[in-house]
């Protein structure tokens, strides 16, 4: 019992000054609370609609008849696309996507209905601005699709002069009617798949660079060995209580967007909440250990730690995989992916709560993220060292 006594009173010490510290430290409030929270909202709040709706568009209109008509209805009818513009010239169009004012344009050249109802082969083009990838891609898709039902269309009034009825017309457009049914998310919202990736690698990235510039400010304001002393001169207790409070913290906002995500947005989630948070709770600790063992090795270097911390946490959106398939990276950029935490909690995420796949499908993940947890312990006997020996360099 009073070991069980010195222990709860040095990390209740520790913990009450972290506490004071912080509110000393606005700084700690905007990266621990407020910016996470802006994160969450921000994002779900961007991609509410699921998709970008209403994108600007333009169309050229060289042949004016009732059928290009057409084909401007067509693509307003289109979610994503709005012709918001009709220029006299394919130039007057181009030079009003380099001044970014539409994505893209449709361009219809003249006798376009002529050479079609002649069984000819009329050009219709179409261009897109793949600058901005998302709606360049939305844009695309629509106006190839509309490229595609306009012929259908002129083909289905052929047949219907030659007598046939509706459904004998659509037996020769169509012979093999296709269903489409997309799993795991089927209204294709955006905001199912980034959001969840989005903001948990921003509060992973804001983990690591409060775990490291709590840990070196008291080099900096040259009080580490007050801080050794008060924890017994045991450097566990000593990392213990002063993340204690930042556990708490990134916990409870975890456990507020898995709620918010799961429950109150209604998000897939075919594992049941508790095992998200519970990947949640595993993820913040993973972050923070992964913090402690980059700043062990560089004890003493606040400024490079931190800089390796954000460098980290900006890269594992590029190796997480879910904006580039991992495994169509060259293999050493494979083989790094692993050691970003992002990585684990996104296959978890996909495995779990997308797919309801049981955990032993990615136990390997949940591995890692335990190794990320253990990995201070290596670093005991450095910050034993740290303690007595190493001094802040700017």
């Amino acid at each position: 019992m009073t070991r069980l006594y010195i222990l709860r009173r040095r990390l209740g010490c520790i913990f009450r000054h972290e506490l004071r510290i912080f509110a000393k430290r606005p700084i700690f409030l905007f990266c621990m609370i407020i910016a996470p929270l802006a994160v969450i909202f921000f994002f779900t709040y961007l991609m509410g609609a699921g998709l970008p709706t209403d994108l600007p568009a333009g169309i050229v209109d060289e042949d004016n008849t009732s059928v290009t008509r057409l084909v401007a209805q067509v693509l307003n009818s289109f979610e994503e696309t709005n012709v918001k513009y009709k220029y006299s010239n394919f130039h007057e169009a181009r030079r009003a996507m380099q001044r970014r004012e539409i994505y893209g344009f449709y361009y219809l050249p003249p006798h376009t209905t002529r050479d079609a109802e002649s069984n000819g082969q009329p050009r219709l083009s179409f261009y897109t601005n793949d600058c901005y990838y998302v709606p360049g891609n939305l844009l695309f898709k629509d106006m190839k699709t509309a490229s595609e039902l306009i012929p259908l269309a002129l083909e289905r009034e052929s047949l219907f002069g030659h007598g046939y009825s509706n459904d004998d017309a659509m037996d020769v457009l169509q012979p093999i009617a296709l269903e489409t049914h997309p799993i795991n998310n089927p209204q294709l919202n955006y905001s199912v798949y980034l959001s969840n990736m989005l903001v948990p690698g921003i509060i992973i990235l804001l983990i690591l660079l409060s775990t490291t510039y709590t840990i070196g400010l008291e080099w900096k304001q040259k009080t580490q060995k007050i801080w050794f002393r008060v924890a017994g001169y045991n450097p566990a207790i000593a990392l213990l209580g002063k993340l204690l409070p930042q556990t708490i913290i990134f916990c409870l906002e975890i456990i507020f967007m898995d709620v918010y995500f799961f429950v109150y947005l209604g998000f897939p989630c075919h594992c049941g909440i508790w095992h998200m948070i519970g990947l949640g709770v595993l993820t913040v600790l993973a972050s923070q250990g992964f913090g402690v063992f980059l700043f062990g090795l560089l004890a003493g270097l606040l400024r490079l730690a931190m800089c390796i911390c954000a460098l980290w946490g900006i890269l594992s959106f590029s190796l997480a995989g879910f904006t580039y398939p991992v495994t169509a990276m060259p293999t050493v950029l494979q083989a790094l992916a692993v050691l970003f935490p992002l990585r684990h909690y996104y296959l978890i995420y996909i495995n779990q709560a997308l797919y309801g796949f049981p955990i032993r499908y990615v136990w390997s993940s949940v591995v890692a993220l335990v190794v990320f947890c253990l990995l201070p312990m290596l670093m005991m006997g450095r910050y034993r060292k740290a303690f007595n020996e190493f001094v802040y360099l700017s």
